[in-house]
């Protein structure tokens, strides 16, 4: 016999834990959503990485929206941190200041911390203005500025911790949600600090610049990296690893026509969107002029695109378009065409990444070119490695998100040995064209061929190409012609082949 049991009353499920900003919104998207309340979070790096302005970002955040903001400062005055907040734009009359700066008026007769005695730690002077200014304000948000100052109180690192310790219970206790900065030196480091904090945020350098990363975060997942950051007139901008996997946009899988019907023939009605495509072939012999060819169909379509240039100046760039009938200038007036000029050594690779997400995800944009690939390199300042890894990240984002990727790459072989890229990126490509010099009866001249496509079949043959003042001109198929990749071309003169010249 089957007894019913009653389960009794159901138990709510946890609500998800209450959450605040630090005042720079990436850094929010990088913790999911920003600071778990009342929880202690350490702030590490070297001095000039920006761990003040951090903090000066995180109280005036908590100024904006009614909070009580409290800055304990154990080294700057509050005079030199109020003069390069306003340097920086930040209004700090909001933030309340507590003075515990060696050289502030809090000690008299240019006494230091060296007055106290470790025996005297539970009762000094500056524990009493620490728990009176917390009673009296009941801050929401703290901010200490460093806490490893707190050694001159002690005579050991026992000490030194423990008094470290009491004094995050007490903020705690007063439901603050603390932010505290370390100065770690060769024969003091920070790494016991740790233990008492929810969370850990380091700021500090790679090779492509300043980076932020969250190793530790209680209570929640973040994302993991090492995220640019950037200091600037207006404090910090923090550019997170981009996270392909987190972006999908639903759209047609069609044909992307360049308008030129030879070059439609050779890709079997043209690129498919949401692929990437890699345009190759030595300097000079028309790899951004075919694809930008791509982006002039496309604004008769009502349709943007964006083209990168890392390795020419955009008033160079508009010149020859406009040289050879294709109307750039007009057609950025439109909005139908965006061109901006990299300068690869200032820009990370996660700030171009932001860049690009800006455009397809705010602008709405089709079509983006990068070119080329070697000076995006430049930006990562590092090794092959990372670039394929950046770069495979920025290409699965826009793919997932529909838009129809070029990629320019130059190769350095002029004529001889074929080269298909240049920095062994063919395999993140779905489409290879590639272009090559030959000379043939004591002239310069190019062809066009697809080597491959992965979601469609593909015309495999050469065709000779052209740049005129009114465009591009392709030719028929030079089924006549062998040799051609490998810089030694002849005609096949075997009975039934006629020379195409």
């Amino acid at each position: 016999m089957t007894q019913n049991s009653d389960p009794g009353p159901q138990k709510n499920r946890e609500q998800p834990p209450e959450r605040i900003s630090t005042g720079v919104e990436r850094l929010d998207d990088i913790l999911n959503g920003g600071l778990i309340t009342e929880r202690s979070y350490l702030v590490r790096g070297d001095p000039g990485t920006g761990k003040t302005i951090l903090g000066l970002h995180y109280l005036t955040k908590g100024v904006e929206n009614d909070e009580t903001a409290l800055f304990i400062n154990l080294e700057e005055t509050t005079e030199d941190i109020a003069q390069n907040a306003a340097g920086l734009g930040f209004d700090v009359d909001g933030i309340n200041f507590l003075d515990l700066s060696p050289n502030s008026e809090f000690f008299a007769d240019d006494q230091g911390y060296d007055i106290f005695e470790s025996s005297e730690v539970e009762r000094d002077p500056m524990v009493k203005a620490i728990t009176d200014r917390v009673e009296e304000l009941d801050p929401d948000r703290v901010f200490v500025d460093p806490i490893t100052q707190l050694r001159y109180l002690s005579t050991d690192e026992y000490q030194f911790r423990k008094q470290a310790l009491s004094f995050m219970r007490l903020l705690s206790e007063y439901g603050a949600t603390v932010l505290f900065t370390t100065q770690a030196t060769e024969n003091a480091p920070d790494e016991d600090l740790q233990f008492m904090s929810d969370g850990t945020i380091e700021l500090g350098y790679t090779s492509t610049g300043r980076k932020i990363s969250v190793p530790k975060f209680r209570g929640s997942s973040v994302e993991n990296g090492n995220h640019s950051l950037k200091l600037n007139a207006d404090g910090l901008t923090v550019f997170p690893e981009i996270r392909p996997d987190k972006h999908n946009k639903s759209f047609v899988e069609e044909k992307v026509s360049a308008g030129i019907p030879e070059v439609d023939e050779l890709l079997c009605g043209g690129l498919n969107r949401g692929t990437v495509t890699v345009i190759s072939g030595p300097t000079g012999v028309g790899k951004t002029t075919t694809g930008t060819q791509f982006m002039k169909e496309a604004a008769g379509r009502g349709e943007r695109s964006v083209i990168y240039l890392f390795e020419e100046s955009e008033a160079t760039f508009k010149q020859r378009s406009e040289a050879i009938n294709t109307p750039v200038t007009k057609m950025c007036e439109r909005g139908s065409l965006k061109v901006e000029e990299i300068e690869p050594l200032k820009v990370s690779p996660q700030e171009f990444a932001e860049r690009v997400r800006h455009e397809v995800e705010v602008e709405g944009t089709d079509i983006v070119m990068i070119d080329g690939v070697a000076g995006y390199k430049l930006s990562l300042r590092g090794e092959e490695d990372e670039l394929i890894t950046h770069l495979h990240s920025l290409n699965k984002y826009l793919k997932n998100m529909g838009v129809t990727v070029i990629l320019i790459d130059e190769v350095a072989n002029v004529t001889g040995e074929f080269q298909a890229t240049n920095v062994g990126i063919s395999y993140l490509a779905d489409n290879i064209v590639f272009f090559r010099h030959l000379e043939f009866k004591g002239e310069m001249r190019k062809v066009i061929g697809v080597l491959k496509m992965r979601t469609s079949n593909f015309e495999r043959t050469l065709r000779e190409f052209e740049i005129t003042k009114y465009g591009i001109t392709v030719g028929d198929p030079l089924t006549n012609l062998q040799g051609i990749l490998s810089g030694s071309p002849e005609w096949d003169t075997s009975p039934g082949h006629r020379s195409n010249d």
